[in-house]
């Protein structure tokens, strides 16, 4: 164990995990779960390499919750219309804030 798959699966889960906790909005968020899919797949290749099924087997399903999250934050086109009413709608207050200030 220790080689560059578990070193690249170590350093890749903290890092997505961080992104994540970070809260940084939607697009950071998506692509956090795409370095998790990279991830998974690398803690499958390492685990069934060194003969761990365990570690393989958990990232299989990880890998399938990793590509959920990278098709709910990156993909779906109907959260990326939310989205773009959200920021529609936010630019609107903005505005209507700064007319009532000025």
């Amino acid at each position: 164990m220790h080689g560059p798959l578990e070193w690249f699966g170590a350093i890749g889960t903290i890092v997505a995990a961080g992104l994540i906790a970070s809260n940084l909005g939607r697009q950071v968020t998506g692509w956090a779960f795409v370095l998790f899919v990279f991830v998974s797949l690398s803690w499958i290749l390492a685990g069934l390499l060194t003969d761990n099924q365990p570690i393989a087997l958990q990232n299989v399903a990880m890998f399938f919750v990793n590509a959920w999250g990278v098709y709910q934050y990156l993909l779906n086109p109907r959260k990326k219309k939310e989205i773009e009413i959200a920021e529609e709608c936010m630019v609107e207050a903005k505005e209507e804030l700064e007319a009532t200030e000025g």
